[in-house]
């Protein structure tokens, strides 16, 4: 990170300048926002002054450094696509979570950090029903948020249920600014769960967890919306189940997930004829090897044999798992989470790659 010069100007970007994934990855934090107790949201511009082109729903990868360890972190976009000077992100403190406390108690305006994006598909296609039941659970408000800022920016006609459920009323992130958007976006119903009143004894409105039945009556149309939902595990599996309960066809209900689609590759026969072999993958930093057949991914065998390599979503997006590749050749089929200049330069992602010879790789 580099903190100097804090106040130095942006430079100023023609109609033309947008960021490239493939040759911009340095940002530079404009602002910090105070959102609730343990919510921050931070905004990044592009150092050359470049715009942003980027889907509401879709995230960035941060690839930070803490204790002189690399880090790697997904954090969705939570403002709108319509504003393509600069781009935020919301982030909430966990609790001894490395990267979310460094963040909060480090990250300030002026400061650089190093990113890919953007990334995803949690996003609304043109199969999309017009009717929008936007769920979210605690800080996976952020994605939804985007995809709400969006359609206010727009001023087009819309139709939005947009639920939001949190531990208490004090853990409603954006409250305020919800509700602002209420008033003036016609065909916005908000409906707020905390689980408990804690910390506000006042609270008017409902109490409690998701439910079918708390679904129901708040929006009793849902099978006839695209259903897009973010949150923690759990939350989401409730809502999954719940949509399914009332109808919602699987086609319309998307969740915020790093899982990726399975890109097929095309049948080579000496990557097939390799399956059968069995190579030595050696990690010279942790003193490790282990055995890696040609038909198994690298991770895979590294989890299992207790080889640290970080990863959050094992499928080529996030680019959670890059690591340097010093000697030998791997098959990799990725969906976005490495740029091309990056494997140029000899990294690859062990969560998408099979071994096609012995390996040495630098994690």
């Amino acid at each position: 990170m580099d903190t100097r010069n804090p106040q130095a100007p942006l430079a100023k970007a023609t109609r033309h300048d947008v960021w490239n994934p493939e040759e911009d990855d340095t940002l530079v934090c404009l602002d910090v926002q105070q959102e609730t107790h343990d919510v921050k949201t931070f905004t990044f511009a592009s150092p050359d002054g470049k715009r942003f082109a980027f889907k509401a729903g879709q995230y960035f990868l941060f690839d930070l450094e803490h204790n002189g360890e690399p880090e790697s972190r997904c954090y969705s976009i939570s403002s709108s696509p319509h504003r393509t000077n600069a781009f935020s992100v919301t982030v909430k403190r966990v609790p001894g979570g490395k990267i979310s406390n460094w963040l909060h108690d480090t990250l300030v305006p002026g400061a650089s950090v190093k990113a890919n994006g953007p990334l995803g598909h949690f996003v609304r296609s043109e199969a999309s029903k017009p009717k929008l039941l936007l769920l979210s659970g605690g800080s996976g408000i952020t994605p939804v948020m985007s995809i709400l800022r969006e359609l206010a920016d727009s001023c087009a006609p819309a139709d939005v249920a947009f639920m939001h459920a949190a531990r208490t009323p004090l853990d409603l992130i954006f409250r305020d600014e919800l509700a602002c958007i209420a008033r003036r976006l016609k065909g916005l119903r908000l409906h707020f769960l905390p689980e408990t009143v804690a910390g506000e004894p006042s609270w008017s409105g409902l109490t409690g967890r998701i439910s079918a039945d708390y679904v129901r009556l708040a929006v009793p149309d849902i099978a006839e919306r695209t259903v897009m939902c973010c949150g923690p595990a759990p939350f989401m599996a409730a809502a999954r189940g719940i949509a399914a309960e009332l109808c919602v066809p699987a086609a319309h209900y998307l969740e915020e997930s790093f899982d990726a689609a399975v890109i097929d590759a095309p049948e080579i026969p000496a990557i097939q004829e390799a399956s059968a072999k069995v190579f030595q993958v050696t990690f010279p930093k942790q003193a490790r090897s282990i055995e890696v057949t040609g038909d198994q991914s690298v991770l895979s065998c590294a989890k299992k044999a207790g080889v640290r390599i970080p990863y959050s979503c094992a499928n080529g997006v996030c680019g959670t798992c890059k690591s340097k590749l010093t000697s030998g050749a791997v098959d990799m089929n990725h969906n976005g989470g490495i740029r091309q200049r990056e494997i140029d330069a000899g990294f690859f992602l062990p969560c998408c790659s099979k071994p096609l010879s012995d390996l040495v790789i630098e994690r």
